[in-house]
């Protein structure tokens, strides 16, 4: 199936990876219409739960959005996030900075993801990843990034891989803010233990962990 959206989730609850429910969570999970893949996503020093999801079509993510991921949250008792993102649009700059959701295979696998999104509206063909992509192939310890492009919003963001939690925090924490500043525009990062989450991901045919 190809890729035409992308969902974020995040729970606001505080759970240890080991303790987290995903065996119970992923057959019911790989049910659902339209997903093609879900790599899960636990966030450090907060222990968050969530996760970047590939579906076939908007139609089926937003469906997820709006019946099955609400429904587990108010299971847990928890507020929740959820972005749908366009897959589409996304296609070429991602191939270019090696995304595995769309084809590209790893080397090797990560120690890290980092979600960012940057609250600005710009149609993402206006986007200037032409002249970003080079940057960031030498940020140290990138090893993929999948661009975001917000459905609806036309927010930018991403889903980037790096091969440790420390090279994502230094980036997260000392090179997105300027970035950000430049669009003179808020923005929001979070960092997420990729170690812990590989076998939950892997049942879930994660494109990171082949």
């Amino acid at each position: 199936m190809t890729t035409k959206a992308f969902v974020y989730t995040e729970l606001q609850i505080s759970v240890p990876f080991a303790d987290a429910p995903w065996r119970d969570v992923n057959p019911t999970l790989l049910e659902q219409p339209g997903l093609i893949n879900k790599t899960w996503l636990s966030g450090i020093g907060s222990n968050s739960l969530g996760g970047i999801y590939a579906f076939d079509s908007v139609e089926n993510a937003r469906k997820f959005v709006t019946g099955y991921f609400p429904a587990e949250a108010k299971k847990f008792g928890v507020a929740q996030s959820t972005r749908i993102f366009d897959a589409e649009i996304v296609e070429a700059a991602s191939k270019d900075i090696g995304s595995p959701h769309f084809g590209a295979k790893p080397d090797r696998k990560p120690g890290a993801f980092l979600y960012t999104e940057v609250q600005v509206s710009v149609p993402f063909e206006n986007a200037p990843w032409r002249a970003r992509n080079p940057v960031l192939k030498t940020a140290p310890g990138l090893l993929a990034k999948t661009w975001l492009s917000g459905l609806n919003t036309q927010t930018i963001g991403g889903l980037d891989a790096f091969d440790t939690v420390e090279n994502a925090m230094s980036f997260a924490v000392e090179e997105f803010p300027k970035t950000a500043a430049g669009m003179n525009a808020a923005y929001i990062t979070r960092v997420f233990d990729a170690n812990i989450v590989e076998e939950a991901s892997r049942q879930m045919n994660s494109p990171f962990f082949v």
